[in-house]
């Protein structure tokens, strides 16, 4: 039997990257998912591609009545929902303002990050805690970043929302917990993970591997991640393999925050 059989999840921004992996890996392991994104044409087409048991939704994660519209409908075709994964983010960047440090962000790209990266998680959360109680149990899976767990100077609104995702996730396994649910809540931290988002960074030219060298230099396994290694890690914590781990936190971030660089020593093979 695979190891997510029958099981029923949703997961946000799934329309490419990250979260089109996590989808492809669920229904691999014979779930049915429902893809969520703000970009319809892209997110249908990737339905599509993963086949039958995969459903594309509209859901914008800022928006309270979206969350109680698509939760509301998946349970009542399944009767409840078993797994959430909260993946989708934006870094700020998106929009062209390229100004995010602690001095001169502004007010308004403060809170557009937060309003994605932490408002869309807080209501994923909600919601899907509402939603399980019909099953009995549930796992809900977020998606934070290593920079969640140090500072980025220039990046300083998506660090803190990232933080603060790691932050409400322990919240949430605890209040479950408290609650006596069976709903189990954790947080997967990827570093450099080869996106698309990463692209318009190392372009298609003669240099594109030697700009994805000098990205990922000081990292010890000296490559970027990949999305399927992030999705292996929702699967896992997905499954009924993790039923005793909530709050928990898993890196995934080729050894940075190990403390160091590892350089091979000479006669290394």
């Amino acid at each position: 039997m695979r190891r997510l059989e029958g099981k029923v999840a949703l997961v946000t921004g799934a329309a490419r990257g990250i979260g089109e992996a996590i989808a492809r890996a669920f229904i691999n392991e014979g779930t049915s998912v429902y893809l969520s994104d703000i970009n319809d044409e892209l997110g249908i087409n990737t339905a599509k591609k993963l086949g039958s048991f995969a459903k594309y939704v509209h859901l914008d994660v800022r928006n309270e009545q979206d969350w109680k519209s698509v939760i509301q409908s998946i349970a009542s075709s399944h009767g409840g929902i078993d797994i959430l994964v909260n993946n989708a983010g934006i870094t700020g960047f998106e929009s062209g303002d390229l100004v995010h440090d602690p001095e001169n962000a502004s007010l308004e790209a403060w809170r557009s990050v937060h309003q994605t990266n932490l408002d869309g998680v807080f209501l994923g959360c909600k919601y899907a805690i509402k939603a399980m109680r019909a099953r009995g149990s549930g796992s809900i899976i977020n998606i934070s970043s290593r920079s969640g767990l140090i500072g980025i100077p220039g990046a300083a609104a998506y660090a803190s929302s990232k933080a603060a995702v790691r932050n409400h996730t322990k919240s949430v396994a605890l209040y479950c917990a408290e609650q006596g649910l069976r709903i189990r809540c954790n947080s997967i931290h990827p570093a450099a993970i080869l996106t698309p988002m990463w692209e318009p960074m190392l372009g298609n030219g003669p240099d594109r591997e030697a700009r994805m060298a000098e990205v990922v230099s000081d990292t010890p396994l000296r490559r970027f991640g990949l999305p399927e290694e992030v999705a292996a890690l929702a699967v896992l914590l997905a499954s009924d393999e993790a039923t005793y781990m909530t709050g928990t936190e898993l890196n995934i971030d080729g050894g940075i925050l190990a403390g160091s660089v590892a350089s091979p020593s000479v006669g290394d093979a």
